[in-house]
């Protein structure tokens, strides 16, 4: 069957073609519109001409498998795909403005926007890898943000679905991808690790906030090679007022083993809504890079490059959750503190990777002006935030494992939710208190969570309250 002619004004399944908005090396994108659908279009057609790569056919067939799969704010929907036999094409929603690649002549970005701004998208990361699929080719290019603030990934020809074939890792040896932002383990043959997005990003990050690429702009795969052993310079030895908590975070990012990153891109986009959360390591203080003794250690270490079992990405996100345990430091409360802990502690001996938020409500008047110092002149929100301290510190956790929040909100219930919901808390942990006739008339604080959050919800009353009421209000403080 001839190939329909792509030009304006022709018709492919009921869709007719606009005009060209870019022709790429792998595809071009034109505008299309269709009787049945109100919202812009484009559709997206393969270079399929004589000498073409046929990297671009292979990459393409994985876009129209995966495509149509994904759902969510932080991926264009998918309206339909057109196979090879006619006219292979993917129809998508217009996304109104341009890629974050249009700021590259900005650079570098003020300190806290490029936060918020990559904290934005490795929230879209995390919602991806929840999807199972990892992207393998986050570059500024490919993000683009909705006018409601979302991230959105576009660009899936190179990307990896757990359950899926992988045709371009079944029909070629050489990595594909973007080779500044390209993590090591993609050199070796690894595709199924969602930590390699976290590397893309940050290169990214560090790009953005200091204006140069950390590991240059080499693309043989010999130059790439050298970020298998080499570490990339220390932000703080190119801006000496570089943040100690972001390079914290965006060399943890640029590890070159995945296992030293951060698990998942839920917690890395927790620290980045929370820098003063940030555990502070020996890598927020480098201004050299490894010695060269080091990184030739390094180089001829073959730990990195030992053969692995495949990788399942549901399983690694299920295994680094972020659970938020939310606490009453009222003196009056101790045994349901307790047996929060005892609860906590189970939970957290079967995942090794997860992240704990101890919250407290500081519950505020609705008319009266708030005191922020108690009877005996004390802050009471520094005084909370020690007492979350205290009740975790028998946890024996890591620091990178654990923050202390106070949520200063007249509605205790519903700054646990928000908190929740803006931090992608996998599950929430709440005591539950006696009864009384007002909780019972006004409901409680654990009822409307348990009811109302999108996640996983335990709660808790120590042995003695069995058979109460459930209620978490003084959780709140």
């Amino acid at each position: 069957m001839p190939k329909p002619l792509v030009k304006s004004g022709a018709e492919i399944d009921g869709y007719t073609i606009g005009e060209c908005v870019h022709a790429g090396g792998m595809a071009t994108l034109w505008t299309v519109t269709h009787p049945g659908i109100d919202v812009p279009l484009l559709m997206k057609i393969p270079r399929v001409s004589e000498g073409e790569d046929p990297a671009a056919i292979v990459s393409f067939e994985m876009e129209m498998m995966i495509l149509p799969r994904l759902a969510g704010p932080h991926v264009p929907s998918c309206f339909g795909t057109g196979d090879f036999a006619h006219q292979a094409y993917v129809v998508i929603e217009r996304i109104p403005g341009t890629t974050l690649y249009k700021r590259l002549a900005d650079l570098p970005l003020p300190y806290e926007e490029a936060r918020l701004l990559v904290a934005k998208i490795a929230t879209a990361l995390a919602d991806l890898h929840r999807q199972n699929v990892i992207h393998h080719d986050i570059k500024p290019s490919s993000i683009m943000f909705r006018e409601s603030g979302e991230a959105v990934l576009i660009d899936y020809g190179l990307s990896h679905h757990n359950h899926l074939p992988d045709l371009l890792q079944e029909e070629f040896r050489l990595p594909y991808g973007t080779a500044p932002y390209m993590a090591p383990e993609r050199l070796l043959g690894v595709r199924d690790d969602p930590r390699s997005d976290l590397f893309s990003l940050g290169v990214l990050l560090y790009f953005f906030t200091t204006g140069e690429r950390p590991f240059g702009e080499g693309e043989t795969l010999r130059a790439m090679r050298r970020r298998l052993w080499r570490d990339p310079h220390p932000p703080r030895a190119l801006r000496a007022d570089y943040p100690p908590w972001l390079q914290e975070v965006v060399l943890r990012c640029l590890e070159i083993e995945p296992v030293r990153r951060y698990p998942t891109a839920s917690q890395l986009a927790f620290d980045l809504t929370h820098p003063d959360q940030v555990r502070l390591t020996t890598r927020s203080e480098r201004m050299k890079r490894d010695p060269l003794g080091v990184a030739w250690r390094r180089r001829f270490n073959q730990g990195v490059m030992q053969p692995r079992a495949k990788s399942d990405v549901a399983a690694q996100i299920a295994s680094s959750p972020i659970l938020a345990v939310a606490l009453d430091t009222a003196e009056g409360a101790p045994e349901l503190n307790e047996a929060l802990r005892v609860t906590t502690e189970r939970i957290l001996a079967t995942l090794p990777s997860a992240r704990l938020a101890c919250l407290n409500v500081l519950k505020l008047n609705r008319i009266a002006i708030d005191r922020t110092l108690d009877e005996q002149g004390s802050n009471k929100h520094i005084d909370r935030l020690v007492a979350l301290r205290h009740w975790a510190t028998p946890l024996k956790l890591d620091e990178s494992r654990l923050s202390a929040h106070v949520l200063e909100a007249v509605d205790p219930a519903a700054a646990i939710l928000e908190f929740a919901e803006v931090n992608h808390v996998d599950h929430v942990i709440i005591g539950a208190r006696q009864g009384s006739f007002r909780r019972t008339l006004l409901g409680s604080v654990s009822a409307k969570v348990a009811a109302e959050a999108a996640c996983t919800v335990t709660v808790v009353r120590p042995p003695r309250m069995a058979g109460d009421e459930a209620d978490a209000g003084e959780a709140a403080g």
